[in-house]
């Protein structure tokens, strides 16, 4: 907890791994076989806990005490807000991986700009110090390696980048897969008031209050086909996962007044009709939840398929455009990083 407030930018990590065991990757679950001990190992290093978990035939999807956790076969992603330590974890990963015959090939290391930077621990003091933190931990063969700070025309909102990966990842395996990050602050008050538990008949596993705020505050209408793991924290606070077939979305509210803020990540496939025709319509319907005074979109895809739809999202929602940075990363593809404030009445 910071001292004048909860940081709730989070820091994003993703790691992909291969392997040349037949039998382990015939299983079909690789990373999946990993303990819920190890696990909680993993994320005791960086300061968080699991406290609810959904699962389908693709993936493991963790909300934690700080955000989320995604496990596949071959990639993980963690998400982790606070005064978390996230890159902590990527030596233990790398370690029980090892031991699953698997060997790191991609790291991508994504954040906003915190709201509260005096508060956070090392290694993220500051970009300088994650970047040599993330040199010094990810192996020499991902040899590839980029840190950029992508800028904005809003104060206080800056994208912080860095990849890392081997000779045979420099194009991404799956190039058809994009990821929309949006980071949205100064939330509507009367839509961050949802997000506070009832003064009576709280409790710290606020099953009930999850599901209540998921329907009244319409996101569970976001994405109708997913199937919705949720949980609100007491006094105040909300995390969400949502799976559909081997996609997810992950929502996270810090509702508190003069530091509000919410998270939306989405992912899709450029290849899937489906999936794009519906991007615009769930990023809308994600941003009408809160109805933020500013927000960040940040696109990563191979190809530049969909960043020009997130404008066209929005708009509509009286969000104009005020910055636009684009940038190539190795493993990632294209980032594209656009701001957003509310029109002037």
């Amino acid at each position: 907890m910071a001292t004048s407030g909860f940081e709730g930018f989070e820091k994003r990590l993703e790691l992909h791994f291969f392997g040349d065991d037949p039998a382990m990757m015939g299983n079909n679950l690789g990373l999946r076989l990993l303990d819920f001990e190890s696990l909680e190992q993993v994320l005791s290093a960086v300061q968080c806990t699991v406290v609810s978990a959904v699962a389908n035939q693709y993936f493991d999807a963790y909300v934690l005490s700080e955000s989320s956790l995604f496990v596949y076969p071959t990639k993980i992603i963690i998400k982790t807000c606070g005064t978390t330590q996230l890159l902590k974890s990527i030596r233990p990963l790398i370690h029980h991986a090892c031991n699953l015959g698997l060997s790191l090939c991609s790291c991508r290391y994504t954040r906003g700009t915190f709201i509260f930077p005096k508060a956070q621990p090392s290694p993220h003091t500051s970009f300088k110090e994650e970047v040599l933190h993330l040199e010094d931990t990810v192996p020499d063969n991902l040899c590839y390696r980029k840190a950029s700070v992508m800028p904005s025309k809003i104060a206080n909102h800056s994208w912080h980048v860095f990849t890392a990966c081997d000779e045979s990842h420099i194009i991404p395996d799956d190039r058809d897969v994009y990821t929309v990050e949006v980071c949205m602050t100064d939330l509507d008050r009367a839509s961050a008031r949802k997000f506070f538990l009832p003064p009576c008949g709280a409790t710290k596993a606020a099953t009930w209050p999850a599901k209540e705020m998921t329907k009244i505050t319409g996101i569970g209408e976001i994405n109708p086909r997913a199937m919705i793991c949720d949980f609100a924290f007491d006094p105040c606070g909300y995390s969400m996962n949502g799976i559909h077939n081997d996609r997810y979305s992950t929502i996270h509210v810090t509702p508190e007044d003069g530091f509000s803020y919410a998270s939306f990540e989405c992912v899709g496939s450029i290849f899937d009709d489906d999936d794009i025709e519906n991007l615009v319509g769930t990023l809308r319907r994600a941003v009408q939840v809160f109805r933020p005074a500013s927000l960040s979109v940040s696109t990563t895809c191979a190809s530049h398929e969909v960043w020009p739809r997130v404008a066209r999202a929005l708009d509509p929602l009286g969000l104009k455009c005020r910055s636009c940075a684009a940038d190539e990363f190795p493993s990632a593809g294209s980032i594209v990083f656009q701001t957003f404030t509310a029109r002037r009445k």
